[in-house]
């Protein structure tokens, strides 16, 4: 962990507009297609369905994000909505905002679960060979990555495409954990924190509207306002167009009072 911070401030010193312009590029592929629409609101929540195909390359684009392989990170979301901001949480802002945030990742026992106990969360992924596979080694697509950067662009690109995009990717991440059950608004009165923030869904690209997630945990629309700019959505919409996803589950706000 310490390394990829020291690596991130190193990056400020090797400014290059490509190494830059690939880093944005793969924010975008392992945080919007990788995280948001694919680890969150398709193998977590199941708010739409896809071909195998695109479900793996999307589960593959979220391993870059160095958050773990699919069978760790689902497990561990879906325990948070089963006990959120309750007794068994991994990550709540109830036991302090930087155990949130980024101390549950150091200390906490949600990194340590043996297999059994994962395996009680998401039994649809243990029973999938090409998600065990991902998950047993979902490091690699960085190391793969990176010696591609390496060999095309030096060292200027790794620093920013690998260590400067993975350290600002997972803060992102862990502020949907820690920001989003402190501050923010509440469109709906539920028994956890969660909260509506609009700053953390710029960083992470519409999983911040987190409030109306935690009452329409199925719904794969997170903005449910048309000021809620949702871009997870926007590209689970264009996925749509194009015939690659179908049975699209999709909240509004009209459905408020059904959740209160």
């Amino acid at each position: 962990m310490a390394g990829f911070h020291a690596g991130a401030i190193a990056a400020l010193f090797f400014i290059d507009d490509g190494a830059i312009a690939t880093a944005v590029l793969l924010y975008i592929l392992a945080g919007m297609f990788g995280i948001g629409m694919g680890y969150h609101r398709l193998l977590t929540h199941r708010g739409y369905q896809t071909y195998k195909s695109v479900e793996y390359f999307l589960t593959w684009c979220a391993t870059l994000a160095l958050e773990g392989g699919p069978i760790f990170w689902v497990a561990t979301h879906r325990i948070h909505h089963q006990k959120s901001d309750q007794e068994g949480d991994p990550h709540t802002p109830r036991e302090g905002t930087w155990w949130a945030h980024m101390g549950w990742i150091l200390t906490g026992e949600g990194m340590h679960h043996d297999a059994s106990v994962l395996g009680r969360y998401v039994p649809d992924l243990v029973r999938d060979r090409v998600h065990v596979a991902l998950s047993t080694w979902h490091w690699t697509s960085n190391v793969i990555v990176g010696l591609a950067l390496l060999a095309y662009g030096g060292i200027p690109y790794v620093l920013w495409g690998i260590f400067f995009r993975t350290t600002v990717g997972l803060h992102a991440t862990w502020l949907v954990n820690s920001a989003t059950h402190k501050w923010g608004s509440r469109r709906y009165a539920l028994r956890d924190d969660s909260t509506n923030n609009w700053w953390v869904a710029v960083l992470t690209f519409g999983e911040g509207w987190h409030n109306n997630h935690h009452a329409h945990p199925t719904s794969a629309r997170h903005g449910l306002a048309w000021y809620e700019i949702d871009f997870n959505w926007m590209g689970i919409r264009a996925l749509e167009a194009l015939g690659l996803v179908w049975s699209v589950k999709a909240a509004r706000v009209e459905d408020e009072d059904a959740a209160a």
